[in-house]
């Protein structure tokens, strides 16, 4: 009877440890269950459910916007492993898919890419993804390869806080975005840590923070000792590749397996590695030697100078027994550590991982190793498994897209009623523009609406407010080129072709039919910003010549497109080849040149007309160099036309930081000696070839300006000159160059020189600099008589019109625009 109770107390007791164990394991469980969202089929209506996810078309949500997207279909019927790639979302404009995030923790984001074949070209799209969170950029001018090669899949972790969440899709320069498939899902907790041993290049050690604010995308998934693991395989849809074609000695390993669920522990589960990665290890096979070369070593191709987080996957399926197996760990060659599995885990085959934080250095290459440990009792060395992320810090810039309309009925009154108000502004402006207009008041220009043919042109697109009374000459109609041409020259606006870009849009390199070579400016389409700096460049380059003058070659208005057609200069712009790597360096005497180029232009600016242009926007993009290094002035959206009284303009501040005239700023009040003020940062800009703006410096050297002028005051000028000048330039030559660029920069404009005085100053210094070197001396009096003319004298030169060939433009013949599209403050490489 004891023995009968015994029995049932036993039993009793045996249960109850079977129910706590069940209990357990379903704890364990629950603290991570795969998610059900965010899996979308982009391009359709349809659901479709693979490897466990349910895909939902795109179509039964208002996930993306804008809705003025595309769908693309596969033309031939897909492989059943290849069903979510039969269709494609494709925006011609940045767009972009939102989610609502509901806890904060690290996300999977997976994006699908399969160019298959269809009435679009899929595989000829450019483009760039972002994200919202941190304005991580992802991809940066991605192209996915054309049908014949598998899908792509890119894999990104971050962490993502509660909200919305979006993913952009920017297309780049005429191109387009498109997507299969995404995917946005929490991951395990405590799946990425937010501290890890940091690695640098020598081998040293500390601790790195924050990696949760940063973003990883994973470069290798390594199954060691074992075969693929594909997505149908793994607990988060994952592919794992075999590590045969990484190993650099495979002949020191031996691959090993085991049968039996590992023994998972702690925080290790099933999610931070299948099974089958634990299941298998690449063993040292060569136990009895301790050499170096007998380390088991894979090598991988990385980002060179970049820092990686690196995950190891470990569990003992190889000792006979716990706590006899030590052995080391490297990464590179400056770096060890021992590993003693039993310091972690206390089972045989109980997984465990360690993390890194890696800095790759210059080879582009990253080794790790296991070897020998001369304190273990069974001397063998393992790895199961190997993951390498980049971590990504470059960030992007959201795009503005249209946000969807929640309430047609609020937008339409909301819209009506703005309307008027504007109407009412608008009239209380001009009333008072009209009666309150001051005698030296910047004035707009009075437009007739551009001669074109057919609809969609900007015709009718004169900015409101504007008065419309005498006409000003008609433009010449034999400029206008048709936007058929501009397609051809440009192969339909090839991103090949662009050769600069700023916020008007792209420049791009093109050649008409007849073979000239030229450069096209491409206002963003449709944007109906920029119309009056469009008019005005026109208005000016068809109306002088000059050969140190950029010409116009024509114009499109055709089609809600702002075009304009270039000479195009061979050599690119000055700062191109005074910081740009990619092009020669200039001589001193070629800069020299240069400059007196370009100050013959201004100076024709200034004095070629009875009122004079005043530029507004002189620096160091905005002078071009033909195929001969002959500098040409560009670029006359800001132009104004000068002063009737030859004083002042009042004008709203246009122009770019760094160059622009310090009383102008403050004053408001234009004068041609603005232009010499920005002229004179160009001169120390070619002396010193360094950007006219540099934050990373010290307070003193942020101003090129400034420090220049600190320099030559101290008499230490020579120590910033551009070092690749050092030893070419004549002392006298210096002298004078300095001397001229401090008159330039003097405070006020009254005591600045004419840009006429800087001409005659840079042809003395080019004088000095020949004389130096034993050169032919030249008159430089003779030489700018050649250039320019005085009114009393009748003709230019040939590559000039006559002074009665100038237009006979009024001050209203210049408009000064807050438009942002054909020039930009702020932005020095704007054009």
């Amino acid at each position: 009877m004891e023995k009968a109770e015994s029995m049932k107390i036993h039993c009793s007791l045996l249960s109850l440890v079977l129910v706590f164990q069940f209990l357990s394991l379903g704890l364990t469980s629950s603290a991570y269950t795969l998610p059900d969202k965010f899996f979308i089929n982009c391009g359709s209506n349809k659901n479709i459910n693979t490897t466990g996810r349910q895909f939902t078309g795109d179509l039964n949500s208002i996930s993306f916007f804008p809705k003025q997207s595309e769908i693309v279909t596969a033309n031939n019927q897909a492989e059943d492993s290849l069903t979510l790639y039969r269709t494609a979302r494709v925006f011609k404009q940045p767009s972009c898919y939102e989610f609502e995030i509901n806890n904060y923790t690290v996300y999977v984001v997976r994006l699908h890419f399969f160019a298959f074949s269809s009435s679009t070209n899929l595989s000829t799209a450019v483009f760039n993804v972002l994200t919202s969170t941190s304005e991580f950029l992802l991809l940066e001018n991605f192209t996915v390869e054309e049908t014949s090669h598998p899908p792509v899949v890119k894999e990104f972790l971050l962490s993502i806080t509660t909200g919305k969440f979006r993913i952009y899709f920017i297309p780049q320069v005429s191109s387009f975005a498109f997507v299969n498939a995404i995917e946005v899902f929490p991951g395990p907790e405590n799946f990425i840590p937010d501290e890890a041993p940091h690695i640098s290049p020598s081998g040293n050690k500390d601790t790195s923070k924050g990696l949760l604010s940063k973003l990883l995308h994973p470069i290798y998934r390594i199954n060691v000792g074992g075969s693929t693991i594909t997505q149908e395989n793994d607990t988060l849809w994952r592919n794992w590749q075999p590590d045969d074609s990484y190993l650099l000695n495979p002949d020191v390993v031996k691959s090993q397996s085991y049968s039996v669920k590992p023994n998972y522990l702690g925080d290790v589960n099933e999610y931070i590695a299948p099974d089958f990665v634990y299941q298998t290890a690449q063993v040292l096979a060569n136990s009895s030697s301790s050499d170096s070369n007998s380390n088991v070593t894979w090598s991988f191709n990385v980002s060179k100078n970049a820092r990686h987080f690196v995950r190891l996957h470990f569990c003992d399926i190889v000792s006979p027994s716990p706590n006899v197996t030590r052995f080391n760990l490297y990464v590179d060659r400056n770096f060890s550590k021992k590993i003693a599995p039993y310091d972690i885990v206390s089972q045989l085959a109980a997984p465990f991982y360690l993390d890194f934080e890696v800095d790759s250095d210059y080879s582009g290459s990253m080794n790790v190793s296991v070897g020998l440990n001369t304190d273990s009792d069974w001397r063998t060395a393992f790895l199961n498994g190997l993951e390498i992320m980049e971590l990504l810090e470059k960030s992007g810039s959201i795009p503005k897209i249209s946000e969807p309309k929640k309430d047609i009925v609020l937008v339409v009154v909301g819209s009506v009623l703005g309307g008027l108000a504007f109407i009412g502004i608008l009239a209380v402006v001009i009333f008072w523009g009209l009666n309150c207009r001051k005698p030296k008041s910047a004035q707009p220009l009075e437009w007739s609406p551009l001669h074109v043919y057919g609809a969609g042109s900007s015709q009718g697109k004169v900015p409101e407010g504007t008065i419309i009374g005498s006409p000003i000459p008609s433009l010449n109609l034999d400029l206008k080129i048709p936007f058929a041409e501009i397609l051809y020259a440009t192969n339909n606006f090839n991103g090949k072709l662009v050769i600069g870009k700023g916020g008007f849009g792209y420049v791009y390199k093109g050649t008409l039919r007849n073979g000239l070579k030229v450069a096209v400016k491409r206002s963003d389409p449709g944007s109906g910003q920029g119309l009056s700096e469009f008019q005005t460049e026109i208005m000016v380059l068809s109306k002088i010549r000059h050969r140190h003058l950029v010409s116009l070659i024509g114009y499109c208005d055709e089609r809600n497109e702002m075009i304009l057609v270039y000479e195009f200069m061979e050599k690119g712009t000055v700062r191109d080849h005074l910081y740009n790597s990619k092009f020669p360096s200039l001589s001193w005497k070629q800069r020299l040149e240069i400059c007196i180029g370009a100050a013959r232009g201004l100076h024709y600016l200034h004095k070629g007309s009875a009122r004079g242009i005043i530029h507004r926007d002189v620096k160091s993009t905005n002078i071009l160099l033909d195929e001969n290094h002959v500098a040409k002035v560009a670029d006359f959206g800001l132009s104004r036309l000068g002063p009737s009284d030859q004083t002042h303009v009042s004008t709203a501040v246009k122009g770019t930081f760094g160059y622009l005239d310090p009383e102008y700023f403050r004053s408001q009040q234009i004068t041609e000696k603005s232009d010499v003020y920005s002229f004179g940062v160009v001169l120390l800009e070619v002396l010193c070839a360094r950007p006219v703006i540099n934050p990373s410096l010290t307070r003193d050297e942020v101003n090129l300006a400034e420090w220049a002028m600190l320099c030559k005051n101290k008499g230490v000028i020579e120590e910033i000159v551009d070092p690749l000048l050092k030893g070419q330039i004549a002392p006298n030559s210096l002298r004078k160059f300095i001397e001229t660029a401090e008159k330039c920069l003097q405070e006020d404009g009254v005591d600045r020189p004419t840009m006429g005085d800087v001409l005659w100053d840079l042809e003395y210094a080019l004088q000095f600099q020949r004389t130096a070197t034993g050169e032919p001396h030249q008159d430089s009096t003779t030489n700018f008589a050649s250039e320019l003319i005085l009114p009393d004298v009748k003709r230019f030169p040939s590559f000039s019109q006559s002074i009665n060939e100038m237009p006979n433009l009024t001050q209203d013949s210049f408009i000064s625009s807050e438009d942002a599209v054909f020039s930009q403050l702020n932005i020095e490489n704007a054009r």
